[in-house]
């Protein structure tokens, strides 16, 4: 049974569901930390801006333990450490000891977040755009059906016995998930992705093959410019709806009425997670280029709205949806780019290496609560932003797809 292809792919979407609450959960935490301790919201988010770093940097030093240990140990690894991190914040009486924090969270979730996405990438030679998706959307989509227990918890229980409480949760459910992962049998790599419209190669590439090619790192650029983005979206959510002063008012939307922030977080964490299994499906058959284009042309203009519209209530709900809706299909396209490109045999630390863009665009993070504070607003911030996201798009259609033809037709 675990040697089902299917069964493999709904363990690591259980995995990436439980340590989505480390990133997308993170902005709850924000303002009480600093109301109990004093300590300023760019001073907190360095502790989200190093758990991006370790999480994503370390990710090709990790795949090369999982295909020397195999996903089962390395998963059972990164849950026991994601668990962790959360009681560290818990008790965590001075910044030194949160950023220690973020620095174990970072190491589990790299481990389950780069092993889970590789995993899926070779069991499914074909559908291999929604396989990335749908694991991704665990990872999107996972803290959807935890935000409004999370943000009551801190209300009714204070935020460090939800660190605690969610985080031994998080922690012991990787840990049981990853008992059902294996890795795939040779034979999965022989499955052929034959659809006209995606450019594959036939080349597996080494790693030091990879950093020498220009598709390599015009893709590590569009990431950042895109991930930087929707990752200051992500960390600063709760500090922009609070400094527009609609975090705690009501809000109507197809019948359902909650606080501002609580709806946003919970509309957005689902709207991340549907796009990512759809927009790789649908990169599965218009192209990966095509679908990039599309997607990182909506975020780029939602985000611009949000910085004009933003201040009411519904407008920022809808629009920071649309944002996550937009931004989320990086996860799931990008690594599936990847595997087209360079090939199966080193997928998994082929595209670690590129998921060290997050890490580089988490660097953005802190900067624009430090360009806010100088401007008085968030204004400048978005409009940057935004700017990314149209600067990738451009990308996307006139640089990267000319270069993957010219290389695959020189290197097949």
């Amino acid at each position: 049974m675990l040697q089902n292809r299917w069964v493999q792919l709904v363990a690591g979407i259980v995995c990436m569901a439980m340590i989505a609450n480390l990133q997308y959960g993170w902005t709850v935490f924000v303002d009480p930390m600093s109301l109990k301790h004093g300590w300023s919201r760019a001073a907190i988010q360095v502790s989200f801006t190093i758990f991006v770093l370790v999480e994503t940097w370390l990710v090709p030093f990790e795949a090369a333990l999982v295909d020397r240990y195999g996903p089962r140990t390395m998963v059972c690894i990164g849950g026991l450490l994601a668990g962790a991190a959360w009681a560290i914040d818990a008790f965590a009486g001075s910044l030194f000891a949160l950023y220690v924090g973020g620095a174990v969270a970072g190491v589990g979730a790299g481990i389950v977040y780069g092993t889970c996405i590789g995993n899926a990438l070779k069991w499914f030679g074909s559908q291999r755009g929604l396989a990335a998706g749908l694991t991704a959307a665990g990872f999107g989509a996972g803290a959807a059906v935890t935000v409004i227990p999370l943000t009551t918890m801190v209300k009714t229980s204070g935020y460090e016995h939800t660190f605690l409480t969610f985080g031994i949760v998080q922690g012991l459910v990787v840990v049981i998930a990853s008992l059902c992962l294996l890795a795939p049998p040779a034979a999965a790599a022989a499955v052929r992705f034959d659809s006209p419209r995606v450019l594959h190669g036939t080349r597996d590439y080494t790693p030091a093959q990879v950093l020498r090619s220009p598709v390599f790192w015009v893709m590590y650029l569009m990431f950042v410019l895109v991930g930087s983005g929707g990752l200051m979206a992500v960390a600063q959510l709760g500090p922009i709806a609070a400094d527009f002063h609609i975090a705690k008012v009501p809000v109507t939307i197809l019948g359902i009425t909650a606080a501002t922030l609580t709806f946003t977080l919970a509309l957005n964490n689902v709207m991340n997670g549907i796009t990512r299994p759809l927009l790789g499906a649908l990169s599965d058959r218009i192209g990966r280029e095509r679908t990039m284009f599309l997607a990182f042309l909506v975020e780029g203009l939602g985000i611009f709205a949000l910085a004009k519209f933003g201040t009411s209530p519904a407008a920022f709900v809808v629009l920071s949806g649309l944002v996550f809706f937009a931004w989320g299909e990086i996860y799931s396209i990008f690594p599936a780019t990847t595997r087209d490109q360079f090939g199966q045999k080193y997928a998994t630390t082929n595209y670690g290496m590129l998921y060290t863009a997050k890490g580089t665009a988490s660097l953005v993070v802190p900067l624009a609560s430090v360009l806010t504070a100088s401007t008085g607003s968030w204004t400048a911030a978005l409009v940057v932003a935004g700017a990314f996201n149209i600067a990738a798009a451009i990308l996307a259609l006139a640089v990267l797809l000319p270069l993957r033809v010219r290389e695959l037709r020189l290197h097949g």
